[in-house]
């Protein structure tokens, strides 16, 4: 009986051990499961943070995309407009001046008056050629401009210079010439423009300001005209989106860039000065008839009617 009883205690033995090592071997292979959806959680979230990276780093360059197409746009819609070039090609010799050189390139588009219909219009040329077209001092700006710059990068730059015109004859008196000068500075990621404004009197000759068009002190006015319109544009989606007021600062420098029109003159402000360059317009039109009030009444002006 003694060895029948030790037989079955054994076998008792024998049958715990193997249900203990069952258990054991279920316990690790739990472990290693929860182990697996650890690391694959792990795995997703490494997936999920990638891809919302990934997203992240979409977004920043879609925005610097956006902006590059935009300021694109907005130059192109300068270049394009239509002026009376071809309508007055007897009376406009068109000049060009090249200089392409290793560190820099300089092309000036530029208009000139024929002096067989009088020879007052050489005045016009003369201030054009020997003032604005100043071919020696753009390229001594260019070399003073990389010898104030302390990176060396900035010699593998090449700097461009490009001047265009446009020209509008706003009757048998009066000729306007808005030149817009395209800067691309070393380093830069897109080109500014700024912005000249002439207006010649071919009969008398000589050039006109707005002192010469504006009565006296009108600027304040005017400056009231200017922003309203600009605060109406903006608020009502216009191409004035983003765009702010004007200070009597940005009036006071830029007042002379003006272009005429038989019906309205228009502004011109350099980048940045009343819109960022990638949104808005680089002018603002305002008619004749909303400028009455501060125009000049006497017959030398070709504005007044």
């Amino acid at each position: 009986m003694l060895v029948e009883s030790d037989g079955i205690n054994s076998k008792h033995m024998m049958k715990y051990l193997y249900l203990l090592l069952i258990l054991l071997i279920f316990t690790a292979c739990k472990k290693d499961n929860s182990k697996d959806v650890i690391n694959g959680n792990e795995d997703s979230f490494s997936a999920d943070t990638l891809m919302v990276d990934s997203i992240q780093n979409i977004d920043k360059d879609i925005k610097p995309l956006d902006k590059t197409i935009s300021i694109e746009l907005k130059q192109k819609k300068l270049i394009d407009k239509k002026d009376d070039r071809e309508e007055f090609q007897s009376l406009i010799i068109d000049k060009k001046y090249v200089v392409n050189k290793k560190d820099y390139t300089i092309n000036f588009n530029y208009p000139l008056l024929n002096t067989t219909y009088k020879p007052t219009h050489s005045n016009f040329n003369d201030f054009i050629n020997e003032y604005y077209v100043n071919v020696s001092k753009t390229e001594s700006d260019i070399l003073e401009s990389k010898q104030l710059c302390d990176s060396i990068a900035a010699e593998t730059f090449r700097e461009e210079r490009y001047i265009d015109y446009k020209i509008y004859m706003v009757n048998d008196q009066l000729i306007s010439v808005l030149f817009y000068k395209e800067n691309f500075y070393s380093g830069a990621m897109h080109p500014s423009y700024s912005f000249d404004g002439f207006n010649f009197d071919l009969n008398r000759g000589v050039f006109m300001t707005y002192e010469d068009f504006f009565t006296e002190g009108s600027e304040d006015e005017l400056l009231v005209i200017m922003n309203e319109m600009i605060s109406k544009k903006r608020d009502t989606g216009d191409l004035y989106y983003d765009c702010w007021e004007l200070s009597s600062d940005d009036l006071f420098n830029g007042k002379n860039n003006f272009v005429l029109n038989d019906t309205y003159i228009e502004f011109y402000f350099d980048d940045c000065v009343m819109c960022p360059s990638y949104t808005g317009t680089y002018s603002i039109e305002i008619e004749l008839e909303e400028l009455l009030p501060i125009l000049k009444k006497y017959d030398a002006n070709p504005l007044v009617f």
